[in-house]
């Protein structure tokens, strides 16, 4: 396969990939926690992504596989069973991320339809979006490249514009420091939406198809990530600017559509919860037949298959059980649990991807102090939310904690089911397994 992929559409991707629709989701969580602070808490959670970064692109240059984060985590810990495990929380961060859509789904859809958001018809949108998706998907109608690069321009034209206009009626009495709760919670509330950052690691699951990667990789995941970091603060800070604290709180669930409001009139509500409905369905769409069913394969395979028609054959039932999983995370659950849940597996899984490159500095050529320092924020952060969300808010973390126990056992026990071979391959990406075939070669044979 030929290498089509430039800076610019692995920049969308991961743009794309992380105002897919958690903006809209966890905006209101944010302030509500933060307050004042809700920009601060933007750019906390985004330093932890930036720093990250550095070892997705050391681990992304010399690894490039379409397995991404599964890849490096079998590279540097072995295919043994903790590889599997990481990958089994992985994909249930994923289901995670599909009800958290759905959730913003049904909340936008609600407060547009019936003027504020209505329990039933909330669940009703949110259970039957990703219903519809999984059918599309079945069908084979997934949405073209060219479909998606459509809407992230629409979603990030509309949020640029509502950035630009309501700046200019902000009320920075609100963002001042007597606004802001206190420092720790501060931080709690930029960790618990810490799955807004998310999505810039699909950018390592496209790495051998990008021309120049040494060049292009490199800027693609600093610039998506520094730009959404810039986005978000901005984002919140019009939002804090233009609402009352009281208002916020009363549509925390669509707050960036009440925040476009008080400059846009009842408009702004109307086209900001569209945007919020074209993008959270883009996201729901993209969830299902990418990240989450890739590491279905992986879960089911051990590996990924090497023909695009095996990957579709055995990827129908992952649709169909992430679809699943999906609505029963959205209806259960409140945004709170989804959130903890979602943000402390990525934060995991981010320390996890750093340890890696400390681990593997030799072979990436990696600075081991940013790695460890990478891994120091991810893991203050982890313990920080645990801390913050067992005093003031026990059952989110228990719903996390049974998470945790739960896929824990599964993987265990399909370990001790399972009649032949790994959990998981040597190799995730069988084009990377026989490049690395080729290289060791060509060494052995000077």
């Amino acid at each position: 396969m030929s290498k089509k992929i430039g800076f610019i559409e692995a920049f969308s991707i991961g743009v794309g990939g992380m105002v897919g629709g958690g903006i809209f989701a966890v905006l209101g969580l944010t302030i509500e926690l933060s307050k004042g602070g809700a920009p601060f808490a933007f750019a906390i959670a985004g330093l932890i992504a930036l720093v990250t970064v550095y070892s997705y692109v050391k681990l992304s240059l010399r690894y490039p596989s379409e397995g991404g984060t599964i890849e490096f985590i079998v590279q540097a810990y072995g295919n043994g069973i903790f590889s599997a495990l990481v990958n089994t929380i992985m994909l249930f961060s994923y289901v995670i991320m599909l009800a958290l859509y759905a959730y913003a789904f049904g909340s936008y859809g609600s407060a547009l339809f019936a003027g504020s958001d209505i329990g039933w018809l909330h669940k009703t949108l949110s259970s039957g979006i990703i219903i519809a998706f999984v059918l599309i998907n079945l069908l084979g109608a997934f949405m073209t490249g060219k479909a998606e690069d459509i809407m992230v321009f629409i979603k990030l034209a509309i949020l640029l514009i509502f950035c630009a206009v309501g700046y200019f009626s902000i009320d920075w009495g609100h963002l001042a420091l007597s606004q802001w709760t206190p420092l720790p919670s501060v931080m709690s509330g930029g960790f618990m939406i810490f799955l807004a950052y998310e999505g810039f690691e699909l950018i390592a699951n496209t790495a051998r198809d990008i021309k120049e990667p040494e060049k292009n990789l490199p800027r693609a995941y600093y610039a998506s990530v520094i730009f959404v970091i810039l986005l978000y603060i901005l984002i919140s800070a019009v939002a804090v600017g233009n609402l009352s604290f009281a208002e916020a709180q009363n549509a925390k669930d669509y707050v960036l559509a009440k925040a476009a409001e008080p400059f846009f009139g009842h408009i702004g509500f109307i086209v900001i919860g569209i945007a919020a409905l074209l993008s959270t369905a883009s996201a729901i769409n993209a969830t299902i037949y990418g990240g989450g069913r890739t590491a279905y394969l992986i879960a089911k395979l051990g590996e990924l298959p090497d023909s695009l028609e095996k990957k579709i054959k055995h990827g129908f039932e992952g649709m169909i059980i992430i679809g699943l999983l999906g609505i029963i995370f959205t209806t259960l659950f409140n945004l709170k649990n989804i959130s903890v849940a979602g943000s402390l597996g990525f934060l995991i899984i981010f320390a996890l991807v750093n340890i890696a490159n400390f681990k593997l500095h030799k072979e990436t050529k990696g600075n081991r102090i940013i790695s460890g320092f990478g891994t120091l924020l991810c893991l203050g952060a982890t313990i920080t939310l645990i801390s913050h969300t067992l005093i003031y808010s026990p059952k989110s973390l228990l719903t996390s904690g049974i998470l945790l126990i739960a896929i824990g056992i599964f993987t265990v026990f399909y370990n001790l089911m399972k009649e032949e071979g790994n959990l998981i391959s040597n190799y995730i990406d069988k084009r990377l397994e026989r490049h690395e075939k080729r290289m060791m070669k060509k060494v052995e044979d000077k």
